[in-house]
């Protein structure tokens, strides 16, 4: 299970939740999820991505527990949900059916956020049936259906089979993270964050990435490695807008504008200039906008809230 090692004040410190529980997916991994809000008011579910945990969203949480009901999970192996044998998109969709059942009424509907590989969980899930029962709509950040380790631009080298055997090494590196230093805030910055990132945004990131155990890291390092999901992008059938950073190097705008041209229901792609892979953290007011948005277009609030 990941150390948690989120900072403890300011924008991106985690706050307390509402109430936890432990919701058991298809193969019995076990996933801690947080409900944050209102229990009445409209919800917002968040996924995190590769390396994260729910603490990667914590400024979202801030800005929307107040009106909405903001449920967030940690990915199986990430955050305090224990590592599990099996790491796959199945699996992930699995898991996204399951804290869906745990959390929400039945026909309740809700947004949901995704980034990075929790944009890849909504699309792997997308032809569910708990996804189709409860999505009003998505967000998906800084992600990507396929071919992601040829087209990341990590490595400072044209397209090719030297860049993508080198990206291949760097992103699926067995190595241990180590403590958070001058050097590691540095090296986590260029591959993930814009040349503009304040300091307490790479802080909190540098915390939460390096809090991911090195064998969960390489596990699902070669989920996405071999990541196929254009043929789920046509199965979201729910208005979606797409976000992505000018200078994302693990999922560059090339997927988003691909996403964008294939989902049935785009409701738009913006591209954020100067801004990397964590737009969550980077953009944190722009990001909770764009979820503000689409619940007030397409969620219903529930009677007698």
């Amino acid at each position: 299970m990941s150390r948690l090692l989120h900072v403890v004040s300011g924008p991106y410190a985690p706050p307390t939740p509402a109430r936890e529980l432990t919701v058991v997916s298809a193969d019995g991994a076990r996933l801690h999820v947080e409900v944050h809000g209102p229990e009445s008011a409209p919800p917002v579910v968040l996924i995190h991505g590769w390396t994260c945990s729910t603490a990667f969203w914590a400024a979202q949480i801030r800005a929307l527990a107040a009106g909405h009901r903001v449920i967030a999970y940690d990915q199986r192996g990430h955050g305090r949900s224990p590592a599990s044998r099996l790491c796959s998109t199945e699996a992930l969709a699995d898991d996204l059916e399951a804290v869906l059942a745990a959390t929400l009424a039945p026909g309740e509907k809700a947004v949901l956020a995704g980034h990075s590989m929790g944009g890849m969980t909504v699309l792997a899930a997308a032809g569910r049936p708990r996804v189709r029962e409860h999505a009003a709509a998505v967000l998906l950040c800084s992600t990507g259906s396929s071919q992601l380790v040829a087209a990341a631009t990590v490595v400072p080298l044209r397209p090719g089979r030297l860049r993508t055997w080198l990206t291949r090494r760097v992103l699926g590196s067995r190595a241990p993270l180590g403590p958070v230093t001058p050097l590691a805030r540095r090296i986590l910055k260029y591959g993930t964050m814009g040349a503009g990132s304040a300091p307490h945004m790479v802080e909190a990131c540098a915390r939460v990435v390096h809090a991911c155990p090195r064998a969960v890291r390489h596990a699902w390092s070669r989920v996405l490695e071999a990541l196929d999901l254009d043929h789920a992008v046509r199965e979201l059938h729910v208005p979606t807008a797409v976000v992505v950073g000018s200078h994302d190097r693990l999922t560059p705008p090339a997927h988003a504008r691909a996403l964008a041209a294939a989902l049935p229901r785009c409701t738009g792609l913006d591209e954020l200039p100067g801004l990397g892979h964590m737009t969550p953290v980077e953009a944190p007011e722009l990001i909770t906008g764009k979820i503000r948005e689409l619940v007030t277009t397409y969620v219903k609030v529930r009677e007698g809230a």
